[in-house]
């Protein structure tokens, strides 16, 4: 499997997306607050998780 920039996009989105769904299926909290504060702060974090991700396998492949 290759990782373009699409299957990455949408392996982010599907992991927020069953983190989100198990949180309001708990009842855990709020689905407002899910929606509004979790969900959000979730996308950040894999965002800057997988920019990360990307720049370290970069340096790896040039060493």
């Amino acid at each position: 499997m290759e990782f373009n920039l699409p299957v990455t996009a949408a392996a982010l989105v599907a992991i927020v997306a069953i983190g989100t769904a198990g949180l309001i299926g708990m009842g855990a909290m709020a689905t407002s607050t899910v929606l509004m504060m979790v969900t959000p702060s979730m996308l950040v974090f894999g965002l800057i998780a997988l920019f990360l991700g990307v720049k370290h396998g970069e340096y790896r492949a040039t060493r």
